[in-house]
């Protein structure tokens, strides 16, 4: 059996080494390394795979978070609701902004932001609400557009983990996760299902009027050579990173699709298992009977309900095996955002899944004697 990681990358480059060294070679020999050819191109092919009017493209995806909130017009004091379950940069962004962030809790199913916790939480200070699409499925977009119309609220998505997934509305209709807001935000991390190799990011949208504001807002706050038209940061997709990028997008239905294969098989393997909760796919798939993008499975995140979760991590290491808790503390209680207005009864399913959350080795190169091996181990552990 060949070495268990918890991202194959190198296996995946083999797969379309030619096309990216000569796309590098290109590049270097052209010297186009900022807002070059690639660069556009890329843009112009992410907007027609996704669907969306517009493309930002830019640094990386803690950026666009960042820029998407300075593009609204969002001010000093402005409250934000987002995920208390989830990466730091999306709370970061807000700190840095000088907006008050408003954590909230999720659902214990899907991992995903909480309807009910964010309604509460809306008052006339609440400007906009930040949905994470969190290990690689869609956040309840059609009850957060519906709360955002009722309250005239913007919403900002968090696409970093969930590229290429689709959201399936209860009216039937079918859309790209980050092109349902009013703006999405996404990372290209090496790690992520569309991952360049070094740091990257993009910002969606259909509104026109925003995209140009963010267009400017990227280079300086410039639309014109040496012309600031609006403060703006110094944040762009280099060329080399495109061309990773552009070799990549043609592929990532297929890379989502050998999640969903990998997810299934791990699931199929932990039926019954009375202890080991595997992913609820929240548009009512049957994960082990069927291929849909409404979850890529950017983590396939398991919960251990025995209190065990600890000692499995240990055990799986001591195996060679990688995994991750994702994440093992709540944002709440993170040292830079602690503040009196939370109270630990506000989150009583965060609270919970920090202590039995694992996620296991997730990529497009995995293979069944890998699963059948961390499966087993599992197994055995949690129920010793």
């Amino acid at each position: 059996m060949k070495k268990i990681q918890m991202v194959d990358l190198k296996g995946q480059y083999e797969g379309i080494k030619t096309e990216v060294n000569e796309a590098i070679a290109e590049i270097l020999e052209s010297s186009a390394f900022i807002n070059g050819p690639h660069v556009q191109a890329f843009q112009s092919e992410l907007e027609e795979y996704l669907g969306v009017r517009h493309v930002i493209p830019c640094a990386n995806g803690t950026d666009a978070l960042q820029i998407c909130m300075m593009g609204l017009g969002l001010e000093p004091g402005d409250e934000v609701i987002t995920a208390d379950f989830t990466f730091a940069a999306t709370v970061e962004v807000i700190g840095l902004l000088q907006l008050t962030p408003v954590l909230v809790d999720v659902d214990l199913d899907t991992f995903n932001i909480n309807i009910e916790a964010i309604e509460k939480a809306i008052t006339p200070k609440t400007k906009a609400i930040v949905p994470v699409h969190l290990f690689g499925q869609c956040a309840n977009m059609d009850e957060i557009m519906e709360l955002a119309q009722k309250h005239n609220l913007y919403v900002i998505e968090d696409n970093a983990q969930a590229i290429g997934g689709s959201y399936y509305s209860k009216d039937g209709s079918k859309q790209k996760a980050g092109t349902i807001g009013h703006v999405g935000a996404t990372s290209f991390f090496p790690s992520k299902n569309l991952g360049c190799y070094g740091d990257g990011g993009a910002i969606f949208t259909n509104n026109d009027e925003l995209a140009h504001i963010i267009r400017g807002i990227v280079n300086h706050g410039m639309y014109k050579r040496y012309y600031h038209d609006v403060v703006g940061v110094n944040s762009r997709l280099d060329s080399i990173q495109a061309a990773v990028l552009r070799a990549k997008l043609p592929k990532l239905d297929h890379y989502n699709q050998k999640r969903w294969e990998a997810a299934a098989k791990y699931s199929k393997a932990f039926a019954g298992q009375e202890h080991i909760v595997v992913p609820k796919i929240s548009c009512g798939c049957e994960i082990q009977k069927s291929v849909c993008d409404c979850h890529v499975f950017h983590q396939y995140t398991l919960r251990i309900t025995n209190g065990k979760r600890d000692g499995l991590v240990q055990h799986l290491n001591d195996n060679s095996v990688p995994c991750g808790v994702y994440y093992p503390v709540p944002l709440h209680r993170q040292k830079a955002y602690l503040d009196e207005r939370y109270k630990e009864n506000d989150f009583p399913v965060t609270n919970q899944l920090v202590n039995e959350v694992i996620s296991l080795p997730m990529h497009t190169e995995l293979d069944n004697e890998q699963i059948d091996f961390i499966a087993k181990l599992v197994i055995d552990f949690v129920n010793s």
